[in-house]
């Protein structure tokens, strides 16, 4: 049996309505360390992870993401800015992958600790698609064999091509195995939000990150729900924006029990 090879596509563009250049933010000011420094610096220390690639979009402004391929001495390629789909797939395709490990460029802190569970169980059922779900927005990851990703771009529609890239498997569970990797009870925090999207989700994900910098590139997602708990007049500035939906227990027609 030929070993899988997991490839993280990372889609990356400067746009943004409501916050330009998120990715491009900092976490850290005074170290200079932006969410993609930090996510990068993530996907490396991830044993699972064989190769990561950018996937560009487009544009003039998108160029400044080639500096931060070479600066990290990693893969990039650049592609249509509305197909995000296909830019995944041409990130699996350059880097030779198997599968695919997705996250989206404006959530610095991902559920790390779940990785290498989710890569075993996604190799030893066969899965085509293994996620996780349940936890705070923004932390939740993604693996997809290519061929899942391909068949999802050649059955999909526009919508099912753009940022909303796993549309088509979620309107067509049918047609994929797709298993959630259960977090432990503590970890379900559907309450909290840890993605940035506008300001003040910037403002929260910097008091985090200098709180727990020594713990980068793979801070626990329970000493960061412990600390807002401890201190909820932080997370408060962002609770307006806050979605509790899970984005795959419908599909696979899980019961989510509330945590709180």
């Amino acid at each position: 049996m030929n070993k899988r090879r997991l490839v993280a596509a990372l889609a990356c563009r400067a746009g943004g309505a409501r916050l330009y250049g998120k990715p491009l933010q900092n976490l850290d000011i005074s170290g200079n360390i932006t969410i993609l420094d930090h996510l990068i610096a993530g996907m490396k220390a991830c044993q699972e992870i064989d190769e990561i690639v950018l996937g560009i979009s487009e544009g003039h402004e998108n160029e400044i993401f080639v500096d931060y391929a070479k600066k990290h001495q990693i893969s990039y390629i650049f592609g249509s800015q509305k197909d995000v789909l296909w830019r995944l797939i041409q990130c699996g395709r350059m880097g030779k992958a198997t599968d695919v490990f997705r996250i989206t460029s404006e959530c610095p802190f991902v559920a790390w600790e779940l990785v290498s569970k989710a890569w075993l169980e996604h190799q030893e059922n066969k899965n085509d698609i293994t996620v996780t779900d349940f936890m705070s927005e923004g932390v939740n990851f993604e693996l997809y064999t290519l061929d899942a990703l391909e068949k999802s771009h050649a059955k999909g529609g526009d919508y099912e091509r753009s940022e909303f890239c796993s549309a088509y498997a979620r309107r067509h569970p049918d047609e994929f195995k797709i298993q959630i990797i259960e977090p432990p009870q503590r970890l379900r925090r559907l309450d909290l939000r840890l993605t940035v999207d506008y300001p003040e989700d910037l403002i929260l994900c910097r008091k985090i990150y200098n709180t727990f910098k020594m713990h980068a590139p793979h801070i626990p997602i329970e000493k960061i729900i412990q600390y807002l708990d401890s201190n909820p007049e932080i997370h408060q500035i962002v609770s307006s924006f806050v979605d509790q939906t899970p984005i795959w227990a419908s599909v696979v027609n899980m019961e989510y029990e509330d945590s709180n």
